[in-house]
């Protein structure tokens, strides 16, 4: 598991957990359990990471636990809504994430070269280069294929032509690995067809 201290990471990621079990939100689980919406996404994160990355070093083990850390304490309303406004959100969550991640660690005895690995790591450095900012994103979109696209299109009453515009920039950041997880994802025929259609604009 390419773990140091295997004690201390396992407290550590229990301290993600305890943070994220404060989400007032819920969200059902594949057992049809309701569970806090944050706590959920981790799990699932975490999940995701095992299997598309079975040697994920300790420091993308501890980020991809973390990714969303208390996200609903800095609503998106809180921010203009329009285009601007959502970039700023993002970037103020990077920070704010990676904030509370260093908090935590620090509190388990982490030294500073992890954590600041596991922060660069939330803020998306060199994504494309990185091998591990690049894996990250590979889970953090398999993770919304799998278990949020269907009920963000419900959600949002989308016609196919806009879910695949959005499919197409999720795949845009995905590398050929990530790709091909994705295509093997139990889709339903209707997401499989604006998959389809999606790959197919995009050529």
């Amino acid at each position: 598991m390419n773990i140091q201290n295997k004690d201390r990471f396992e407290r550590t990621m229990a301290a993600f957990d305890e943070a994220n079990r404060q989400d007032p939100h819920q969200d059902y689980d594949e057992e049809g359990n309701l569970v806090p919406k944050e706590l959920l996404y981790a799990i699932r994160m975490t999940r995701t990471l095992a299997t598309f990355q079975p040697d994920a070093s300790e420091a993308l083990q501890l980020a991809a636990r973390c990714q969303h850390i208390q996200r609903w304490t800095v609503p998106r309303n809180t921010y203009p809504m329009d285009r601007k406004g959502y970039l700023q959100w993002r970037t103020q969550l990077k920070q704010f994430h990676g904030e509370k991640a260093a908090a935590i660690m620090q509190a388990e005895g982490y030294d500073k070269a992890i954590i600041e690995r596991v922060q660069f790591l939330l803020h998306k450095k060199k994504l494309k280069s990185n091998p591990e900012t690049q894996t990250l994103e590979d889970v953090i979109c398999l993770v919304f294929l799998q278990y949020y696209f269907s009920d963000f299109a419900r959600q949002h009453d989308y016609s196919e032509e806009k879910l695949a515009d959005i499919v197409a920039k999720t795949w845009n950041k995905m590398s050929e690995k990530g790709r091909e997880a994705a295509l093997k994802l139990p889709f339903s025929e209707k997401e499989a067809n604006v998959i389809r259609q999606a790959l197919s604009a995009d050529k």
